[in-house]
């Protein structure tokens, strides 16, 4: 599934390609993906319009019109956005199509169709619509202690849930408790202010390291567990195998050696 980085990707990609050009044309493809909003008034609020601007908070983006509303962007499991000019180049599971005055388009593709597109009237109200925490890039030390403060339960758990802090999902969370040599199951309660810290500055890290990855396994650094993430992986720091639980009902992968089990 998308998250941060990702996201991040594609807002930049957005921010490249499709600002400050006129819709000229809005095809909905699938409704299935639509969230709060008809095809039509999606149709009639995008049209004659241009993106100005974009936001991203946590697995989420939001593009700003010239006026209120914003149109928002979720990807689910598999979606992307693409630009192109030619037709025959259109991607084969683009449920939402926007057209400019350029001879452009923008598709939203969700192959799964487990995205959503909706519209909402601000940032703000978006957040406290859909209970989102601080986004995971957005805070400094005091605001990742105060986010983890009076919780309890794992700490991949934590890191995992939006309402705690936004944009970490299943895969970077299991990088992040890697570089930070932490279990998966370790309880965020018993974690002291050093490791906290550690913490904070292992999230920093790894996010930003994929976003200048540009979110591709392949290219993050050989330290890095995300390309060896699999049933048959091996650690790059130890040359162990990885080993897989299950927690909050997804699957963790970590390395025993590395990431030894709380007492």
């Amino acid at each position: 599934m998308p998250e941060l980085p990702d996201v991040e990707v594609f807002k930049r990609y957005l921010d490249s390609t499709a600002l400050h050009k006129t819709i000229i044309a809005v095809e909905v493809k699938s409704a299935a993906i639509l969230e709060g909003v008809t095809a039509g008034m999606l149709q009639k609020t995008l049209q004659s319009r241009q993106f100005q601007s974009t936001h991203r908070h946590g697995k989420h983006l939001l593009v700003a019109l010239e006026q209120e509303p914003w149109l928002t962007l979720h990807f689910g499991m598999t979606g992307y956005l693409k630009y192109f000019k030619q037709m025959e180049k259109d991607p084969e599971h683009d449920r939402l199509l926007v057209s400019f005055d350029n001879g452009f388009h923008l598709a939203y593709v969700c192959q799964r169709k487990l995205g959503a597109v909706g519209l909402t009237d601000s940032v703000d109200s978006f957040i406290a619509e859909k209970q989102l925490g601080p986004d995971a890039l957005s805070l400094d030390l005091e605001g990742f202690r105060q986010a983890l403060q009076g919780r309890r339960g794992t700490v991949k758990s934590f890191l995992m849930n939006q309402k705690h802090l936004a944009g970490i999902g299943n895969v970077y969370s299991d990088e992040i408790l890697f570089q930070c040599k932490l279990h998966p199951k370790s309880q965020v309660n018993h974690l002291k202010g050093k490791t906290v810290a550690r913490l904070f500055q292992v999230v920093q890290k790894v996010l930003h390291a994929a976003i200048d990855a540009q979110a591709d396994p392949d290219q993050m650094p050989d330290s890095y567990m995300l390309s060896h993430r699999r049933r048959d992986g091996t650690c790059p720091r130890c040359r162990g195998d990885l080993q897989k639980i299950s927690i909050a009902g997804r699957s963790s992968y970590y390395c025993p050696v590395c990431q030894t089990k709380p007492a």
